[in-house]
């Protein structure tokens, strides 16, 4: 792959901080020598070799959880002032929406997005660990180790890059990071981070050990556990800036989260969320600042883990699984909390969608009873049940390798979790959720590419998730085999 011709740093800078801090570039003339043939072959060997382990610019993914392209590319029509991310149209290279993976949750979407490959093949198949008889607290996929694939942050460690993260899911633990900020938290809910301690376990878990003293001076205090207010995001940006300015990584990426929880709270397009991305506008202006003037030939990639949409119902699988015996459960007199005791089959959440898990696999017995158990729940339509996948359309979309079936729900469905209640239960207000079926346009994700070398104001239409990884591993020049998916075209 050529590199690609570098442009001013001032087009990739926002105009208020460009006025302030940029100036003219000074160019100077060049001589060329006739050199002894000697000097002209060992020259042009030594080139070849520097171009094999080259790469063509430094790349910062930030990643918006839950950002809708609509946000950005329909920014008028929302009422949205984003005075930086609204430039990436004329100035870069964008899709007006990103396929994603089955299910379009956080934890599976963000690892596609630095691996390139779907669930099934990267091992990450929910947010949350399944956990059948509820022991584990509600731990979710949270260490680097658990991923079955090579990702970018392995490629560019072993290709002699410098690696950088702060707060991206499934990266405790990542040996391949050098400057490590995992999204990790102790409590039962990731909102739940009261705990000072919790700085202690981040610092912990951190490296080099002493990244977070380093950079507190300069930065402040990191959060407690998993901080998903806009305040959280700031936090996360400080150190992202403090980690770009001191150690000039050639590969970083950052995850921004409270957009996410606005729509969770009050729905897509709704004012806060609005207010939400607007305020990460100015944030994504200030790294956008800090890596162009740091390096002139860096890439800027935006991306989204899943779009959103409003619901209106919750559907408890549970209950019906409960009814019909094939989950025990009671109360425990201890803790006075419902548990399991015993169970044969039930549903592993996700969002719009809840795959069917089976205690013994080869249960086929239990399998058909389910199965027309489930056939009858979506033969109702108040049940909200779009779809129940079998074992053969799940592996055609990358998903739940181990499961019996998916159930995929209707747009406005949401699961619901509980040994007691109703199946089907309206939700009051104006709320948001996601992890329905990516064949909906609601879940569609962003891509957005801006920097040296990357096309300007190039629409790509509609893209697939897992072309996102190879097509910064293209930007970074080190190869990624296992990533199959074709790269975005996104140089002139």
């Amino acid at each position: 792959m050529n590199a690609p011709a570098r442009r001013p740093v001032r087009d990739f800078v926002p105009n208020f901080v460009r006025r302030s801090v940029c100036r003219p570039a000074i160019t100077s003339g060049r001589r060329f020598l006739v050199l002894p043939l000697v000097y002209v072959v060992f020259a042009l060997a030594f080139a070849i070799a520097f171009a094999a382990g080259a790469h063509a610019a430094p790349v910062l993914m930030i990643s918006i959880d839950g950002l809708k392209p609509e946000y950005i590319t329909q920014a008028d029509a929302h009422g949205m002032k984003l005075p930086y991310l609204r430039t990436l149209l004329a100035k870069g290279t964008y899709a007006d929406g990103v396929v994603g993976i089955w299910p379009t949750i956080t934890y599976p979407s963000h690892t596609t997005l630095i691996t390139g490959v779907w669930p099934a093949e990267h091992g990450i198949e929910n947010n949350q660990v399944f956990d059948p008889e509820q022991r584990f607290r509600g731990a979710w996929n949270w260490y680097a180790a658990e991923i079955r694939v090579p990702t970018l942050w392995q490629v560019a460690h072993r290709a002699g890059l410098r690696t950088a993260s702060v707060g991206w899911p499934v990266s405790a633990g990542a040996t391949d990071v050098d400057y490590l900020i995992p999204e990790y938290w102790r409590s039962a809910s990731p909102s739940d981070s009261a705990n000072p301690d919790d700085q202690l376990l981040m610092a912990a878990l951190a490296r080099p050990d002493s990244l977070l003293q380093q950079l507190k001076p300069a930065a402040g205090p990191y959060m407690n556990g998993n901080d998903t207010s806009i305040a959280g995001d700031e936090m996360k940006t400080r150190y992202a800036l403090e980690i770009l300015r001191r150690y000039k990584p050639a590969f970083m990426t950052l995850h921004l989260s409270s957009l996410d929880e606005s729509q969770h709270t009050h729905g897509p397009f709704s004012p806060e969320a609005c207010a939400d991305l607007e305020a990460l506008d100015g944030m994504v202006a200030r790294l956008a600042h800090q890596v162009f003037v740091g390096n002139p030939s860096a890439v800027l990639v935006i991306v989204s883990d899943h779009g959103f949409m409003n619901i209106s119902h919750a559907v408890n699988l549970v209950i019906p699984f409960l009814q019909a015996g094939f989950i025990q459960g009671g109360m425990d007199p201890a803790t006075k909390s419902p548990v399991v005791s015993s169970w044969k089959a039930q549903p592993w959440m996700a969002g719009g969608m809840a795959a069917i898990m089976l205690h013994d696999p080869n249960d086929h017995a239990t399998e058909q009873q389910v199965k027309g158990m489930l056939d009858g729940l979506a033969a109702n339509p108040d049940n909200g049940i779009a779809e129940i996948l079998d074992r053969d359309a799940m592996k055609k979309r990358g998903a739940y390798p181990d499961a019996a079936f998916l159930v995929v729900l209707k747009p406005g469905y949401y699961t619901a979790n509980g040994l007691s209640g109703s199946l089907v239960t309206p939700i009051p207000g104006n709320r948001g959720s996601h992890g329905f079926s990516p064949e909906y346009p609601e879940m569609r994700s962003s891509f957005f590419a801006v920097g040296a070398g990357i096309a300007r104001h190039r629409d790509l239409g509609l893209v697939d998730m897992r072309q996102i990884a190879p097509t910064v591993a293209g930007i970074l020049h080190v190869p990624m085999p296992t990533a199959k998916a074709t790269p975005l075209n996104v140089y002139p």
